[in-house]
């Protein structure tokens, strides 16, 4: 990677720019913040090619989009502390976590955000500050605007009834409990020092579950060691892991957790890699215990077939013992790969406009 300064355009209220704020900052990397606009929005999108949030400028003046793709390009640099494990097989069960975690808890992230009136109403004045700000009209009409657009995209399009709005909840509770053990016996999710897993958490702890009031009181009350977690990741610089053993295992009680994502986010993606295949605009699932019909996402149908490809290329070694503690779920990463089918025009790649 270059050296000089990467200018990472973003808004502070963000799931996936905290994510890559957090990794940023652990790696040692320079960089400048620029809250976006509308115009700044804009003009990202016709640099990448992609409207979506976060995006990185390089120094040597190029361009970088999606987070996951972002830190494996950093990771495989090789600069910096080293935040990928060495062992292949918790190598791939980092990537699968951070996966999940960006994917699987993103709904309920935005659910917490748009479906009560308090966490709405605080979190659209944010945007309507930021983003909309450049914006012509008054500042209550950006928010009502703001309001209607985030909730009619991450409810009532995504899936989020009377039937499957406890589930998400339970999911959260869920994730927390599981969440909780492991991060109150060690500092980070595999070890000593973060790795993928932590930063495709973190976009949803920090950004959204730690700062907004209704889940907020819930990790306060049920989860104080991953609440330490996400202040603890956000507080290391490269400094602070100079004496930090590499990760070279994915531990046991981990098991709960991956149980976890082989029950409800492995059929998400296998839902949505049959919708795309299929040239069908809903993809349909159980998770949670519901079922579940959503826009079919091109994007989270290629996140399983790179899922599919990383499990593959194990050694045999390392793919027994994923598959070992994965179960059934393992089915769905040894599936085929196939092509998907071009996109249609006006449908985006990306994986969401806003968080």
């Amino acid at each position: 990677m270059s050296g000089g300064v990467h200018v990472l355009h973003g808004l502070k209220l963000s799931y996936f720019t905290g994510k890559l704020e957090a990794y940023l900052r652990v790696k040692g990397v320079p960089f400048r913040f620029v809250e976006m606009d509308t115009a700044d929005f804009r003009a990202c999108a016709r640099a990448t090619g992609i409207a979506q949030m976060p995006q990185l400028e390089t120094p040597d003046g190029g361009w970088l989009t999606d987070t996951t793709a972002i830190i494996s390009r950093f990771e495989d640099a090789g600069a910096g502390p080293r935040l990928r494990p060495i062992a292949p097989a918790a190598a791939f069960i980092s990537l699968l976590l951070e996966d999940a975690f960006d994917e699987w808890l993103w709904r309920p992230a935005l659910y917490y955000r748009w479906a009560f009136v308090e966490d709405a109403r605080l979190m659209s004045r944010q945007i309507a500050r930021t983003l909309l700000r450049d914006v012509p009209g008054p500042l209550w009409l950006r928010d009502l605007a703001i309001r209607a657009r985030q909730r009619r995209e991450f409810l009532a399009r995504d899936g989020v009834t009377r039937e499957t709005a406890p589930a998400i909840e339970r999911l959260y509770g869920e994730v927390l409990s599981v969440l909780e053990p492991v991060l109150a016996s060690r500092p980070f999710l595999l070890g000593p020092r973060p790795c993928e897993a932590d930063f495709g958490l973190f976009g949803s702890m920090f950004r959204h579950f730690a700062s907004d009031p209704t889940p907020g009181a819930l990790i306060r009350e049920t989860a104080p060691a991953v609440l330490a977690w996400t202040a603890r990741l956000w507080s290391i610089g490269p400094h602070d892991l100079s004496g930090a053993a590499d990760i070279v295992e994915a531990p046991a009680d981990l098991d709960p957790l991956l149980a976890l994502v082989a029950r409800d986010h492995l059929p998400e993606l296998t839902g949505h890699l049959n919708a795309v295949l299929a040239g069908q605009d809903v993809a349909c699932f159980q998770a949670c215990g519901v079922a579940w019909r959503v826009p079919a996402s091109p994007y989270r149908a290629e996140c399983l077939l790179a899922l599919r490809r990383a499990f593959a290329a194990l050694p045999d070694e390392a793919r027994s013992d994923v598959a070992t503690r994965l179960g059934v779920g393992v089915k769905t990463l040894e599936g085929d790969l196939p092509s998907l089918p071009e996109r249609r025009p006006g449908r985006p790649r990306n994986r969401h406009l806003r968080a």
